[in-house]
C-alpha cells in the first residue's frame, strides 16, 4: 500500500491572526507543506524497503526536536524578514535579519521562539520564562492503525503564535537536583497565547 501525502487545508487558518515580523499565513502553509512533502519522501522510502516510517522510528522527544529545526529553516526560507538564529542553542529561534552581527545571538528579543509538541492547546515547557513571541505547532502521529501502512501521516493540527511576557509564566519544580528548571505558561498565560490562533483542523 503506498505512503499517503498530507496536504495542508487552507481553508483553516485564522485570517484575523496577528503576525509579526512581516510573516504571512503562505508562510505557515508552506512551511508545513514542506515539512509534509519531506516525509512523505522519506517515508515512501523507508516503506519501499520494508522500514518503519521516519515518525514510528523517532522517540517523541527526538521527533519534536526534528520538527522544530525544520519548521524553523522552513519559515525561515518563505519569511520576509526572518532567517534561522545560528547560534547553537540560541534563542530565539528565528531572528530579524540584520540585527544580530552575522544573524547569531545568545539570548536575543527581535524574532521568534519555534516549540512542536503533541499536546493539544500547545502548552510546552521553555527553559527559562521571558517575554518573546513563541509559536507553537501541535501534531499527532498515528502509531495504533493496523496495518501499519494504513496510518495516516503525521500531521500538524494546531498552530499558535503569540507576544508573552515573564508574567505570563509559572516556574515548574525541578524533577531532581540535576534536572533543568523550566517554565509553563500558566493559566492566564496560555488562554491568552490561544487566542492568538494561526491554524486549527477541528
Amino acid at each position: 500500500m503506498p505512503i499517503t501525502r498530507n496536504a495542508v487545508d487552507g481553508s483553516k487558518f485564522n485570517t484575523e491572526a496577528t503576525l509579526p515580523y512581516e510573516l504571512r499565513l503562505k508562510d505557515f502553509e508552506l512551511a508545513l507543506q514542506d515539512v509534509y512533502d519531506f516525509f512523505y519522501d522519506v517515508n515512501s522510502h523507508l516503506r519501499s524497503k520494508g522500514l518503519d516510517r521516519l515518525d514510528e522510528m523517532l522517540r517523541p522527544a527526538n521527533m519534536s526536536g526534528v520538527l522544530t529545526d525544520m519548521l524553523t529553516a522552513s519559515l525561515a526560507k518563505h519569511s520576509r524578514t526572518l532567517t534561522v538564529n545560528v547560534y547553537h542553542n540560541g534563542h530565539p529561534d528565528l531572528v530579524v535579519r540584520g540585527v544580530y552581527p552575522n544573524n547569531s545571538v545568545i539570548a536575543g528579543t527581535e524574532g521568534v521562539e519555534i516549540k512542536t509538541t503533541r499536546k493539544r492547546g500547545g502548552a510546552v515547557d521553555t527553559h527559562g520564562a521571558r517575554e518573546q513571541w513563541m509559536c507553537v505547532f501541535v501534531y499527532q502521529v498515528d502509531t495504533e492503525t493496523e496495518p501499519a501502512d494504513a496510518r495516516v501521516p503525521m500531521t500538524f493540527t494546531e498552530v499558535y503564535l503569540g507576544h508573552v511576557t515573564e508574567a505570563d509564566f509559572r516556574k515548574n519544580p525541578r524533577a531532581s537536583e540535576l534536572s533543568t528548571r523550566t517554565a509553563t505558561l500558566d493559566r492566564a498565560g496560555i488562554a491568552k497565547f490561544r487566542e492568538n490562533w494561526v491554524y486549527k483542523l477541528s
